[in-house]
């Protein structure tokens, strides 16, 4: 809180002005039955005491071992990724609509845009905006407007899509009459791009492709995308942007690529931070930018030779009439971005690749020594990244009570949006795990279904 240094005369001078006897009849619109007259709080303390028993109750908590994912995931990042996102100069900046003043900042989102349009081998990157799912939603809206052969507002979307992807997606296409047709998901564990062809006499607008999807399985996307572009309609990637380390990039998915990718930023750099602040990503073809919602940052020359950046696009309602603004919710999130960027540069091409292939193999040392275990068995036998779906001989939710009562984030409970998957626990590893704690964690997995 900042200090307001007001005197006792300034507070009845402001309340004189106001019309008011006392401060406390600002809230005399609360009733008196929700109001706490004595909190029964104990006698303050000095900084030394308290920072003693926070200590104290710090130490108590401990640190778990993270065995989850399903959407957010826990790497490794390097001290100087945040040391630099909060100097002042970036924890404080906000929209640089003042290029002149706002030179580092848009160079940044300049970075930060050619970086993901390389990660993801597509032509255009915006500036980012607030999660994957919304991402998501932002991406099959601009589709729809991109894809002007369709009328129908119709949208193929995998089961296999993360469950969280799918309810915000409901929430804010629904309303505006896009309808959102399921993708069954197959023994695999992947979308059959034979589904597919039951609509190739319909008019669909577009397919979304997860990639890796949500059980960590590899999809069959070059084959997805072909037959969504083979439909008339616009292929949208969801991809885990660490996995396109070395996984083939949606630009490059069957003939021509998908049209638009989206995806969530937070493995690059960003904490787990109890469920957020994370960035969404979203990046497109050259011909769709002018749907493309949020903010593009370019760079030119001044008078003078020397480059410089501006933001080149921004139809937002800010900026244009509300009716002709792609979107009305979309933001920049300039911190995480900022971080994401600095994670990117101090790891480079090669830093990522070992991140993602050292998560890749403890995942798959995982895996095998959970197979080994009796009773346990892998749900599907897709390839994965740093995912995979074991099945259990009790319900994965004992299991995970039984876990953190050691320390272990077990996993995530496939129960809860799959019917029929309740002794399925979808488990990750990535690069921040050692073999002590998969053979610690495995340890815990036995005692716990025994």
């Amino acid at each position: 809180m900042p200090f307001i240094p007001h005197t006792e005369s300034d507070v009845r001078e402001m309340l004189k002005v106001i019309g008011v006897d006392a401060i406390d009849d600002l809230f005399d619109e609360i009733p008196e039955s929700l109001k706490i007259e004595d909190l029964d709080l104990p006698d303050g303390q000095s900084e030394m005491a308290v920072t003693r028993e926070m200590k104290s109750r710090a130490a108590r908590d401990g640190t778990a071992l993270c065995f989850a994912g399903a959407g957010a995931y826990e790497h490794h990042i390097p001290a100087a990724v945040w040391q630099i996102t909060t100097r002042g100069e970036f924890y404080s900046a906000y929209t640089p609509y003042q290029a002149e003043a706002s030179q580092g900042t848009l160079q940044l989102i300049y970075e930060y845009q050619t970086m993901m349009a390389k990660l993801t081998a597509m032509e255009v990157s915006n500036a980012s905006l607030y999660d994957g799912a919304s991402a998501l939603a932002e991406a099959v809206l601009m589709a729809v407007r991109a894809n002007r052969k369709s009328k129908s507002r119709r949208i193929l979307v995998p089961e296999t899509l993360n469950p969280a992807y799918r309810r915000v997606m409901e929430a804010l296409l629904a309303p505006q009459e896009i309808e959102l047709i399921s993708l069954p998901v197959s023994d695999t564990g992947t979308t059959d791009p034979a589904l597919l062809d039951q609509y190739a006499d319909q008019d669909i607008t577009a397919v979304v492709v997860a990639q890796p999807n949500f059980f960590g399985a590899l999809e069959p996307v070059d084959e997805l995308t072909d037959r969504a572009h083979g439909l008339g309609a616009l292929s949208i990637g969801v991809i885990n942007p660490m996995s396109l380390a070395i996984l083939e990039p949606p630009g490059h998915w069957g003939e021509a690529g998908a049209d638009i990718v989206c995806g969530d930023g937070q493995p690059l750099g960003v904490p787990l931070s109890s469920g957020g602040p994370y960035f969404g990503i979203l990046c497109c073809k050259q011909a769709f930018v002018r749907q493309m919602p949020g903010r593009l940052v370019g760079r030119t020359t001044d008078l003078d030779g020397k480059p410089g950046y501006t933001l080149t696009l921004q139809a937002r309602e800010q900026h244009i009439r509300r009716a002709k603004a792609t979107s009305n919710i979309c933001t920049n999130q300039g911190l995480l971005v900022t971080a994401a960027t600095i994670y990117m540069a101090l790891l480079g091409p090669r830093g990522l690749e070992e991140v993602a292939a050292m998560s890749h193999r403890n995942t798959v040392k995982l895996r095998d020594a959970l197979a080994a275990l009796d009773g346990v068995s892998i749900r599907f036998d897709a390839p994965v990244f740093h995912e995979v779906a074991v099945e259990l001989p009790v319900p994965a939710s004992e299991v995970i009570e039984k876990l953190a009562e050691q320390n272990f984030v077990a996993g995530y409970d496939l129960g809860r949006d799959y019917p029929g998957m309740e002794n399925c626990l979808l488990v990750c590893v990535t690069e921040t795990k050692t073999e002590a704690d998969i053979e610690g964690f495995v340890g815990a997995v036995a005692d716990a279904i025994a």
